[in-house]
């Protein structure tokens, strides 16, 4: 099979890719920005986000969710109102370990949603199988920013567990150097950096719209 790839050089996993892996059709699409093949081969009954915190995977979502007239989801919001914990919380208390077996759940579950718009978890799509999980009832589309972008966006925020370190930037750059192989196994991989998140939900939607025509 085949992989179509456009990468933009402002960014080093950013623009756009599509997997072919398990494909059996494709629709080409060209536009003022990218020309890529939508390759299909799953029942696509939902939209997920995957990506490093700090992506905008919230507000990308909320807007795609506008834009398809499907329900936004959040699993961090929803672990935090199945346990009644805050994700800190789980962290210092039960360990990741535990948040991670929480995520998986939740992706398991996924696979009987329908119309939904999923942001993930930062971590989510590089543990276990969450990602091919995921990918058998959800086009995913990971959304990606610089080390350097997200630590300026994540450095006053507090609720991120995995950030309390010495040197944040530093953390943030190994742990997208070791989630990175997963990102880029998302169907489609979009920088979030000097776009507007209208812009940047407009295109996945389209996207999306495209592997519903199949």
């Amino acid at each position: 099979m085949r992989e179509v790839e456009r990468i933009n050089p402002d960014c080093r996993c950013g623009g756009v890719r599509i997997s072919a892996s398990q494909a059996n059709s494709r629709v080409t699409h060209k536009n003022h920005r990218y020309a890529f093949d939508v390759i299909v081969a799953r029942d696509i009954k939902n939209l997920a986000l995957v990506g490093f915190m700090g992506v905008g995977k919230s507000s990308v979502g909320r807007q795609l969710a506008q834009d398809l007239e499907f329900e936004f989801v959040d699993t961090d919001e929803m672990i935090e109102l199945e346990t009644g914990m805050k994700i800190p919380e789980i962290f210092a208390g039960a360990g990741e370990d535990a948040f991670r077996k929480l995520e998986a759940k939740l992706v398991a579950d996924s696979r009987a949603w329908s119309n939904k718009v999923i942001a993930t978890g930062g971590g989510l799509a590089a543990h276990g199988n969450n990602l091919e999980v995921l990918k058998e009832g959800s086009f995913v589309a990971c959304l990606w920013a610089s080390p350097e972008t997200i630590h300026d966006r994540t450095k006053h925020q507090t609720h991120r567990p995995l950030l309390r370190a010495d040197d944040p930037l530093g953390k943030i750059r190994a742990l997208l150097e070791s989630r990175e192989s997963f990102y880029k196994q998302a169907d489609v991989l979009v920088s979030t950096e000097q776009r507007s998140v209208r812009e940047i939900a407009g295109n996945i939607a389209h996207q999306f719209r495209e592997t519903q025509r199949v």
